[in-house]
């Protein structure tokens, strides 16, 4: 099955692209998924993806076919074969 994830500033700066595409044999959740990229792209990603207590930032948010995984089931949200996980920045303005 496959799955699109989208990246948004830093990470987008970090890895040189806009979005991949992942394979995987079994349906990931979006912390799996998270794991994986960190696991690819090294310290800094981890960083910028994770607390230091493991769990994911708070500040980002992560959209799965544009809903938040808060409104679903959270970091253990299951994706199918072609869903988009999107990884959003923080918004700030001022």
């Amino acid at each position: 099955m496959k799955v699109k994830v989208k990246y948004f500033t830093f990470l987008r700066e970090l890895i040189g692209r806009r979005e991949e595409e992942y394979e995987f044999e079994k349906q990931p959740t979006v912390e799996e998924i998270i794991n994986f990229i960190a696991d690819k792209y090294g310290k800094e990603a981890r960083e910028y993806l994770f607390e230091k207590n493991g769990k994911l930032k708070e500040v980002l948010s992560f959209l799965v076919n544009g809903k938040s995984i808060t409104s679903l089931n959270g970091p253990k949200t299951k994706l199918a074969d072609g869903d988009v996980l999107a990884i959003i920045p923080p918004v700030g303005g001022g």
